[in-house]
């Protein structure tokens, strides 16, 4: 009996260890991404006002592309601008040197800085990435609240409030806000990293906050009646059919627009609703936003 108590003893005190290892391991790690990240921000520089102001030269820097051409995937950049403005409904937010919205995405963390978009995330939610020992143009926004952080490709991602930015391949002029509130997650970003207009919650047809939605019913009665049509996939789908819809069902959050293409008049949702005419969105919609 002595033997075993000996035993059982040796086990806990070998798991604990195990456990104290893995701790002091994911501690350093975080330690180190940290102190990675620390020193990319002391190497860039920091400029208050705006680009131009500073007397940047045209062209050169801050990635946003053309009024009227869709975000692409970036490459860092040797400048970046940051301004505290107002764009839509949206007051404050940050926009960038061009004037285009920037957003934060609820499933990364800001303590420690994280980002949890990658891939094709990336493609319609391109981040905003500056070279190292690159320059930060700050007008409106604390130099505080500014910092990168390194993503898994080792490009330095910009920070407001320990939160990574991105903007939204959708929005095609400055001051278009078609990414807020998509997928209940995205938010344009405020000069100190909090979420623009968080007052703007998705209308609930389920319960609490829900994941986006991949698929979702639109139906041309309410109650969700016959005829019907269903679109999955991600990014913005088109309705196929000219028929109204009336109601909609589908599990999680989604965008809704009154145009083709993700243009027009737009509403958050969530979940199934019943009767659009009761969240105020007319019984037209041309096209959603999935995942």
């Amino acid at each position: 009996m002595i033997r075993n108590r000996f035993a059982a003893i040796a086990a806990t005190t070998a798991a604990a260890a195990l456990l104290l290892t893995a701790c002091n391991a994911a501690d350093d790690a975080a330690s180190a991404a940290r102190e990675g990240a620390g020193s990319a921000l002391q190497s860039l520089n920091f400029g208050s006002g705006t680009a131009k102001q500073n007397n940047a030269a045209p062209g050169t820097g801050d990635w946003a592309t053309r009024p009227g051409k869709p975000a692409s995937k970036p490459a860092a950049k040797k400048w970046v601008q940051l301004s505290a403005s107002s764009a839509g409904d949206l007051d404050p937010v940050v926009v960038n040197g061009a004037g285009f919205t920037l957003y934060r995405f609820d499933k990364d963390t800001a303590d420690p800085s994280r980002s949890n978009c990658s891939g094709e995330c990336a493609t319609t939610w391109p981040p905003v990435l500056v070279a190292p020992g690159g320059k930060i143009f700050v007008d409106g926004v604390a130099k505080s609240d500014v910092g990168v952080v390194k993503r898994d490709d080792g490009n330095l991602q910009v920070t407001i409030g320990g939160w990574p930015v991105y903007r939204f391949s959708k929005d095609l002029e400055p001051g278009d806000t078609n990414g807020q509130g998509v997928g209940g997650t995205w938010f344009g970003v405020t000069p100190d990293g909090q979420k623009a207009g968080a007052a703007e919650a998705p209308e609930q047809g389920g319960d609490g906050t829900a994941a986006p939605a991949s698929s979702v019913t639109l139906s041309d009665e309410i109650n969700f009646g016959d005829p019907s049509e269903g679109l999955a996939g991600s990014g913005c789908q088109n309705v196929g059919r000219d028929d109204s819809a009336s109601s909609l069902q589908a599990s999680g959050a989604l965008k809704i627009w009154s145009g083709k293409d993700c243009k027009g008049e737009s509403k958050v949702v969530q979940g199934n609703i019943a009767d659009l005419n009761s969240i105020g969105f007319d019984d037209r919609i041309s096209s959603v936003f999935l995942g």
